[in-house]
C-alpha cells in the first residue's frame, strides 16, 4: 500500500510539472520572439542533459543500453521527445496554453484502446468511466475559461501529439521492466538531441544569436528542462511500471487543472466555481479509474 501511495505522489508531480510546462513554453514564446519550436525543444533537452547524464554518471547509476533494447530507444525517442514536442509545442505556439493542455488531458481515453490492440490488454469498465467523469471535470474547470479559441493547424498538431503520445505508451512496456525510469529518461533526453541537432543546425543557427538568455528565460528553461523534460517522464515512467500505461496514464487528465493554476497565478487568467467544481469532478474520476484492477507489475 505504501509503494502504491509513493506511485501516486509521483504520479502526481508528473501531471503538476507538465501542467505548468504549457503556460512556461507560452511564457517563452511571448518574451522571446526568436525562439522557434525546435531551437526550445533542444534546449531542454540540453539542459536536462547537462544536468542529469554528468549526476547519474557519477553515481554509476547510467548503465549502457543493451543491445536488443537499442531499437526500441531509438523508436521511444522517435515517439518522444522529437515526433511528441515538434506536435506539442507548435500546438502551444499556436493555441491558448489551457486549451492545448485540454486536448492533451485526453490521452488517457485513447491510451486503453491503444494497448488493447497492441497487447489485448483488458478495458475494464471503471477506467472508462474514470476517464469520461475526468474528461467531464475537465470541461466544468476550462468553462467560462479565457484564450479557449484556437486555429486548426494548432489542433490538428496537438491531435498529432495525442496519438503519439499512445505509440510511446505502448512501446514503453518493452523496456520499462529493465531499466530505472530516470535511466529510460536521461537516455531519451540525450538519444533526442541527437534527433533535434540537424534541425538547429539547418534552420535555428541565426536564432540562437538573438535570444535574450535573461534571467527570467534561464529559470523558465531550468524549470523546462530538469523538472517537465526530465522529471516528469520519469515519475510517470515509473507509474507505468508499478501501475500499468492505462491506469497511469489517467493522471494526465489532471494536467489542465495545473495549467489553470500556473495561469491564475501568473496573472493570466481568473478562477471561478465552476472551475473549481471541475478540479472536484476530475479528481474523482481519477480515483474511480483507480478502483479497475492493475494492469502493471507490482
Amino acid at each position: 500500500m505504501k509503494t502504491r501511495a509513493f506511485t501516486y505522489i509521483l504520479l502526481t508531480l508528473s501531471v503538476i510539472f507538465w501542467g505548468i510546462s504549457f503556460i512556461f513554453t507560452k511564457e517563452l514564446f511571448l518574451t522571446e520572439p526568436s525562439l522557434s519550436v525546435t531551437l526550445l525543444v533542444f534546449l531542454r533537452l540540453a539542459v536536462a542533459s547537462a544536468v542529469m547524464v554528468p549526476t547519474l554518471a557519477l553515481m554509476r547509476k547510467l548503465p549502457r543500453i543493451r543491445r536488443e533494447d537499442v531499437k526500441w530507444f531509438l523508436l521511444l525517442t522517435l515517439c518522444e521527445p522529437f515526433i511528441y514536442h515538434l506536435c506539442e509545442t507548435t500546438g502551444v505556439q499556436l493555441v491558448s496554453g489551457s486549451l492545448a493542455s485540454v486536448v492533451i488531458a485526453t490521452i488517457p481515453l485513447f491510451v486503453p484502446f491503444g494497448m488493447w490492440v497492441a497487447y489485448r490488454e483488458r478495458i475494464h469498465p471503471l477506467m472508462v468511466i474514470g476517464v469520461v467523469l475526468s474528461l467531464v471535470g475537465v470541461g466544468l474547470t476550462l468553462l467560462g475559461g479565457e484564450g479557449l479559441t484556437g486555429n486548426l493547424r494548432g489542433m490538428l498538431f496537438l491531435a498529432g501529439a495525442v496519438a503519439i503520445a499512445v505509440v510511446y505508451t505502448a512501446l514503453l512496456v518493452k523496456v520499462v521492466s529493465k531499466y530505472n525510469p530516470l535511466v529510460i529518461t536521461t537516455w531519451q533526453n540525450l538519444i533526442g538531441l541527437v534527433y533535434f541537432l540537424p534541425l538547429v543546425l539547418v534552420f535555428d543557427r541565426g536564432n540562437m544569436a538573438q535570444l535574450s538568455f535573461s534571467p527570467r528565460m534561464l529559470l523558465l528553461l531550468l524549470t523546462l528542462g530538469i523538472c517537465c523534460s526530465t522529471l516528469a517522464y520519469a515519475f510517470y515512467n515509473h507509474g507505468v511500471k508499478k501501475l500499468g500505461a492505462s491506469q497511469a496514464c489517467i493522471f494526465n487528465n489532471a494536467i489542465p487543472i495545473f495549467s489553470l493554476i500556473a495561469a491564475v497565478v501568473l496573472g493570466q487568467e481568473g478562477f471561478s466555481w465552476a472551475k473549481a467544481a471541475g478540479i472536484v469532478v476530475v479528481i474523482s474520476g481519477v480515483v474511480i479509474a483507480q478502483l479497475a484492477p492493475s494492469g502493471g507489475r507490482q
